[in-house]
């Protein structure tokens, strides 16, 4: 596997690309694909006052639904790696507060000490997972909660695949694929590794169940087909392609959904996830606190 430096910085990259797509399918994203994050939500049980951190915020519709949930009186930030999603979160959102941060690297988050920590579909994607979530806990208070979900393995969530196959002949080169370790959706399959991670991160009461949703889309073909190529790891080149080249991979994904499309209904995406919950020490000498940044100021 490449050095962390390198493949960290090719994560960096790749999200600058997939931004673009993100933010133009943010309404869509925020209906369709709620249930991703729907089991964490339920999980951290937030109450009125609390303070609430969303690591991969994107562009801050989890942000917002947390906020609602901790109104009056209390915290939501959203937190995100990508500068121009949460530039686009700020821009939907202006009565909510967002940063841009990488949550492996970061050396403080204002509105920390948080109560609980949300992720959806994100935990998956970081680099270095056991930094990221050491991160985590340490923004937490003692005595804190993480609800998160990933991905389990492939064959849970098969039109994942069906949305770069049938895109890619009809696009130019795509981002290599993820080998061993590094980020990807299916990082986080193994159940045991996910344990590993969040053991070594510093988690107490740690709980990794799989849970089985659905996506329900009523789009049409084009649209539903559209909307997944501009999310996956096809997007920045399908936005790069001609008109022609572009009707033509939406297409070819259409086409491989079709097995998933029920009349009168519109699309079912069965999505196998694992819900990861922990929690903090509630001995304040077993919850260290982040230090202050040595070089910079805290990230805002």
């Amino acid at each position: 596997m490449a050095a962390i430096s390198e493949i960290r910085a090719r994560n960096a990259d790749f999200w600058t690309q997939a931004a673009e797509g993100w933010i133009r399918q943010a309404d869509r994203h925020d209906r369709l694909g709620r249930p991703l994050g729907a089991a964490a939500v339920d999980a951290l049980n937030l109450e009125p006052g609390e303070r609430v951190l969303d690591v991969g915020c994107g562009c801050g519709g989890t942000t917002a639904e947390l906020a609602a949930m901790v109104t009056p009186g209390g915290l939501a930030t959203g937190l995100d790696l990508s500068v121009s999603m949460v530039a686009a979160a700020a821009q939907r959102f202006p009565h909510l507060v967002f940063t841009t941060a990488d949550i492996e690297t970061a050396r403080s988050i204002a509105g920390s000490p948080f109560d609980a920590v949300f992720s959806r579909m994100t935990l998956m994607l970081l680099t270095d997972p056991v930094a990221g979530c050491d991160t985590v806990r340490r923004l937490l208070r003692p005595g804190g909660r993480l609800a998160a979900t990933v991905f389990r393995d492939g064959a849970t969530s098969p039109w994942l695949s069906a949305a770069v196959l049938g895109a890619a002949p009809h696009v130019g080169a795509l981002p290599p694929l993820p080998v061993g370790g590094e980020p990807g959706p299916f990082a986080f399959a193994d159940r045991a590794h996910v344990m590993r991670v969040l053991t070594d991160a510093g988690f107490i009461d740690i709980n990794v169940e799989p849970r089985d949703v659905e996506l329900c889309a009523p789009d049409e073909p084009d649209t539903v087909a559209g909307w997944l190529i501009d999310i996956g790891p096809a997007g920045a080149a399908y936005r790069a392609a001609p008109a022609t080249q572009q009707d033509a991979a939406r297409a070819g994904v259409a086409r491989l959904l079709r097995r998933y499309h029920q009349p009168d209904t519109g699309y079912r995406l069965p999505t196998g996830l694992w819900l990861i919950t922990a929690s903090t020490s509630r001995d304040r000498q077993g919850q260290s606190a982040l230090a202050p940044p040595a070089d910079g100021p805290v990230v805002m």
